[in-house]
């Protein structure tokens, strides 16, 4: 693919005025407002570049299939006329389910068409055992769908968010021998898929939550960023020219696995064995406190404060190192950091990494921006949930379109 010239970013959607397309036209139309939010006709028209008379038409339409609704009317400040009428996304208007496996805890929440999150189901355990986990996500996913009531027929479908190698790096969990061995013959989607009629979807967990961070989050303002979540093991997603970017085998942006050297140049293991939550989870256990304080306001507390900031010395620098080389070889215009700790322990890290980016020789390349993300600990499960609405309401050939100005 031939590259284009650097334009400035906007949240531009453009149909199409042929017969034929009007199926593209309406999911062009919910993306806009989608990334918008809720936009009188006019503005419709004109991100989309669409005809007046082609969006009322598609936006009448959507209304009586009931993805879209009325707002009350708005007079918008320094336009002479009448108020205009804002169209929204309805929240009621479909329904997708998010599936995160983790390797410490299980999550199964439901979505509304508008992105909030209506219910959900947690289980935490010390590593992630198939034979209990499966029985325990059936039960969870059922009760999730009872609870949306009239609105499950409405489900779109169900979206998971699993680590692609759910079986690796045994030794940082004390498990069984054959435990997590068992993970290497499963098949996450076609496992959950045979628990259901409905349409199953899939992604690397980190790349489920880029791409809640890109529809919902940060991302809306952003065409090329890398992505890092520091959950039990760090890890990351990648977007390019505003497009969620996979890679072949699923796995961009796998900043975990970033090799990091000793002093003599000597391999000293990988990016995810300093900068994990486990990792500070395991210094704490280590001192006889809860692992879970990495997740709350007792990380700062005068009792673990030494701990966090022994983690954060080490963590810091080592992402810095890795971000420093991803900026190199990706031209990257920001870094969204986003995790599962403690919201005060996130920020003191992002500030810190910052820090630690100013003393790199950055002759040759731009410095990205480090950018806080906005989704948190759910970024996972929403990421999952937003799959099967993409599937089923976006642009297929623009998944997680973010195309340029007029």
């Amino acid at each position: 693919m031939s590259e284009r010239p650097a334009r400035k970013a906007s949240m531009h959607s453009v149909g199409s005025n042929q017969l034929g397309m009007r199926q593209f036209n309406e999911r062009i139309v919910l993306q806009a407002i989608r990334l918008h939010g809720a936009l009188p006709k006019a503005d419709v028209a004109r991100l989309t570049r669409l005809s007046m008379q082609t969006v009322s038409l598609i936006v009448d339409h959507l209304i009586d299939d009931g993805l879209l609704q009325k707002d009350a009317r708005t007079r918008v400040k320094g336009r002479i006329g009448q108020p205009s009428v804002p169209i929204s996304l309805r929240a009621d208007g479909a329904f997708s389910i998010g599936v995160k496996v983790g390797r410490r805890s299980l999550d199964v929440l439901s979505m509304d068409f508008a992105g909030s999150v209506r219910t959900r189901e947690t289980l935490e355990y010390a590593y992630p055992d198939p034979h209990t986990l499966f029985p325990a996500l059936e039960e969870r996913l059922a009760r999730v769908i009872a609870a949306l009531g009239d609105g499950a027929p409405k489900i779109a479908g169900i979206g998971v968010a699993a680590p692609l190698w759910l079986g690796g790096w045994r030794d940082f969990f004390d498990t069984p021998p054959d435990a997590l061995a068992a993970w290497n013959d499963i098949d996450i989607r076609e496992r959950i898929q045979s628990m259901t009629a409905l349409p199953v979807e899939f992604a690397k967990d980190t790349t489920a939550a880029c791409a809640a961070e890109l529809v919902m989050g940060q991302g809306r303002g952003l065409r090329n960023f890398l992505y890092v979540f520091i959950g039990t093991f760090i890890g990351g997603g990648l977007v390019i020219d505003g497009r969620l970017h996979a890679g072949p085998s699923g796995n961009a942006g796998a900043i975990g696995s970033f090799p990091l050297f000793d002093g003599k140049t000597r391999r000293a293991g990988q990016l995810l064995n300093t900068a994990s939550v486990y990792v500070l989870e395991k210094a704490y256990a280590a001192a006889g406190a809860p692992a879970a304080a990495a997740h709350d306001e007792r990380a700062g507390s005068p009792e673990l404060r030494g701990l966090s900031e022994a983690w954060m010395r080490e963590t810091c620098p080592a992402i810095a190192t890795g971000i420093a080389s991803s900026a190199a070889l990706l031209d990257l215009e920001a870094v969204v950091i986003d995790g599962e700790i403690d919201r005060a322990l996130l920020r003191e890290v992002i500030r810190r990494t910052g820090e630690e980016l100013g003393g790199f020789d950055w002759q040759g390349m731009t410095r990205p921006r480090l950018v806080e993300g906005q989704i948190g600990p759910d970024a996972r499960a929403m990421g999952g949930a937003i799959l099967p609405l993409y599937a089923h309401f976006a642009p297929k050939h623009e998944l997680f379109l973010k195309p340029l100005e007029a």
